[in-house]
């Protein structure tokens, strides 16, 4: 019987490495294949000096050369090899000949998998830290359906055998949170850094699936990768799925619009139409290497307290049913999003916001925390190739059109904030309705809230049926719940 005293208190006891390793190791039952391209076999070798990994390794495999890699798992389209697409060849293909090679027959308990990895560590030059893909394929029953978890990861270490040490116990941690923490997929997400810190990589795209999994939504498990701040963003894509930032970003031009669309208005909707077509028609922007994204930041999903994860979907649900990518982030200050998207483009960026995000941008009191204040953070901000396209505003006063001509910044910012409008850094959106200007999303939801009637003609075309639809069937947990892509169109 363990010893307590008098005073403990409870806590998570974490397992080391070396004893998630054995674990898996003594189960007669758990058997499968490692196969890692890029950084070693060092998932592997933690399974290998854990001991008794004879009964677990059907086999340990590294097709590190190119060639050989493709005469295995065969070529890819683009010629790459550290891809989403090239880890799920590889899991399929060994899974494949696990199921040829051990038959069931002999074996009817065994309950398979195969662990995956293809890495690329930092280069020589130091230039570029490294990625990686990861994954698992495995059953936790016998006659049971395979499942799956995939993750891509960003090396933030500076040496090569840190980064194969770490990329080791990841995977330890991933295959030991697959069988035994598979029921709390939020903690085995949290579970992946046992032992490791965030300084040491960061998780910026997760995906389950399999019959264990099958009530996993894959956007509120990216939302939880913000809030355990495994990663600064995730993005998903118009179909609702998560998609990696590095694909969807690389090289592009972007346009940015950060907003609580709660819900999306007519407003957020004729700011996206004017400003894109400002974008697109600028010389340095090529339209067809153009990414829009609606941003949403954790500091407006905690507006009313602690994080509504349905409502973060509701959201979610709204803008990619009107054809959008989304993306949530841990982005307080705009220079931060500029910061983001410069990891992966030098081309042209653009900002859309109304008249008061840009008041409040050219306030103090949001950069006390930086070192160089202000002067800082707009150097980040604005030393990139970026333009502000601005919305006006009616002053609910006076009824005065307000824009970058006339708008009142703080007086002690009023010399910076001319030398960024006379150097063309801030633009009018000057195609803009005026019978929409006085359409707030505060006031929307507010009117939803108390059945008032009017509210619809406040949104874009198609988003009120969606709320609707998606009441009619009985999801009355929120007043603002829109029907998702799926089970409306299952409904129709």
């Amino acid at each position: 019987m363990e010893i307590t005293i008098k005073g403990d208190r409870e806590f998570d006891d974490v397992p080391s490495i070396k004893s998630k390793a054995l674990r898996i190791n003594l189960n007669k039952n758990i058997y499968g294949t490692f196969a890692e391209i890029g950084a070693g076999q060092e998932t592997c070798r933690q399974f290998f000096r854990a001991g008794g990994a004879s009964g677990t390794i059907a086999k340990a495999m590294s097709a590190y050369d190119k060639d050989f890699s493709d005469a295995i798992y065969g070529a890819e389209d683009d010629g790459r090899y550290v891809t989403q697409s090239r880890l799920r060849k590889m899991l399929t293909h060994e899974m494949n000949l696990m199921e040829k090679r051990i038959t069931r027959d002999k074996h009817p308990d065994k309950i398979f998998f195969c662990y995956a990895n293809t890495v690329a560590t930092i280069d020589f030059a130091k230039q570029f830290k490294g990625h990686g893909w990861v994954g698992i394929k495995y059953q936790v029953e016998a006659d049971q359906d395979y499942n799956e978890i995939i993750l891509h990861l960003r090396f933030k270490e500076t040496d090569a055998r840190l980064q194969q040490e770490t990329l080791g116990t990841l995977g330890t941690n991933l295959i030991y949170g697959a069988f035994y923490k598979y029921n709390e997929p939020k903690k085995l997400l949290r579970y992946l850094y046992d032992h490791l810190d965030k300084d040491q990589l960061e998780i910026d795209t997760i995906n389950f699936s399999g019959p264990v999994f099958k009530n996993v939504d894959n956007r509120l498990m990216s939302l939880q990768l913000v809030k355990n701040e495994m990663t600064d963003a995730v993005v998903f894509g118009p179909d609702g799925t998560n998609v990696l930032p590095a694909r969807v970003f690389y090289k592009k031009n972007i346009l940015a619009l950060r907003g609580s669309f709660r819900p999306v208005t007519k407003v957020n909707m004729a700011m996206y139409e004017k400003s894109y077509e400002m974008f697109t028609n600028e010389r340095k922007v090529d339209s067809n290497n153009t990414m829009v994204v609606f941003e949403i930041t954790l500091s407006n999903l905690r507006a009313e307290g602690e994080i509504d994860e349905q409502d973060f979907i509701d959201r979610a649900d709204l803008l990619c049913a009107l054809g959008h990518s989304v993306m949530i982030s841990n982005f307080q200050e705009y220079y931060k999003v500029v910061e983001y998207f410069s990891n992966y483009t030098k081309a042209r960026m653009g900002l859309a916001m109304g008249v008061s995000n840009l008041v409040d941008i050219f306030d103090e009191k949001y950069y006390r925390h930086i070192s160089g204040g202000i002067l800082e953070a707009f150097g980040k901000l604005f030393f990139k190739d970026l333009k502000v396209y601005l919305y006006p505003m009616l002053d609910p006063e006076t009824g005065e059109l307000i824009n970058s001509e006339n708008l009142k910044v703080y007086p002690r910012m009023k010399e910076l904030y001319k030398f960024f409008k006379y150097n063309g850094k801030v633009v009018d959106i000057k195609d803009y309705d005026e019978s929409i200007m006085n359409i707030f999303s505060r006031k929307a939801l507010d009117m939803i809230d108390n059945g008032e009637p009017g509210w619809e003609n406040m949104l874009p075309e198609g988003t009120a049926d969606l709320i609707k639809d998606y009441r009619l069937f009985g999801y009355t947990r929120k007043p603002l719940k829109p029907l998702t892509i799926k089970r409306r169109a299952a409904a129709k």
